[in-house]
């Protein structure tokens, strides 16, 4: 089960009602500072994320530097998703409902996920699906930070503190059984004032 060994209510959230009619709006925001979505570019940059990419829980922006070769994107919302301008492949997916991804077997280089995971009821599950939709060597990136809408996050992460939430993202590619070893990082430094961002990846086990 995907709550197993996780505390009883982990994955409640305040809010269990539909994720689509709450996602139905558009919201044409950004999620983190200006300082913290440069931290996320330049992980990308720094990881060579660059070929054809799977960006789960996206909207309308991308934080990438430079455009992967082909960017697919998958969301809740349909407005935000056709105002990505790096998007070349729109997919309209909840997670939450259907953890298995709407793709083909090892058909990405790699997948990122910025500042949504918080949001997954059975993150179990989409982390290995995403296993399986990655090709050989594929990482999963992980990018998050501490705002949230805390009605819709699950229990187990508001009550975290930043430390544990990375380790509650280790814990979730463990769990998966489909992942190497993770890396963890802290991408802004521990005296900025501003939005912190911390980084979870790993690549896919052969």
């Amino acid at each position: 089960m995907e709550d197993e060994g996780f505390p009883p209510g982990f994955f409640d959230r305040a809010d269990g009602g539909d994720d689509g009619a709450f996602y139905a709006p558009a919201r044409f925001v950004t999620h983190i500072d200006d300082h913290a979505i440069a931290a996320v570019g330049e992980l990308y940059e720094e990881l060579g994320v660059e070929g054809d990419v799977l960006d789960l829980m996206s909207s309308w922006v991308s934080h990438f530097r430079t455009p992967p070769a082909r960017l697919r994107v998958l969301g809740m919302n349909e407005q935000e998703l056709e105002a990505n301008p790096m998007a070349a492949e729109r997919i309209v997916h909840d997670l939450n409902a259907d953890p298995r991804l709407p793709l083909p077997d090892e058909c990405v280089d790699d997948a990122v996920c910025c500042v949504s995971v918080d949001y997954l009821t059975k993150p179990v599950d989409v982390f290995r699906d995403v296993a399986r939709v990655l090709r050989p060597g594929g990482r999963l990136v992980c990018t998050f930070s501490n705002r949230i809408f805390p009605t819709k996050a699950i229990r187990g992460w508001l009550y975290a503190s930043e430390e544990d939430r990375c380790r509650i993202v280790v814990e979730y590619f463990r769990r998966s059984r489909a992942f190497e070893p993770t890396t963890v990082a802290r991408r802004t430094p521990s005296d900025h004032r501003g939005d912190p961002l911390f980084a979870v990846w790993a690549a896919r086990a052969s």
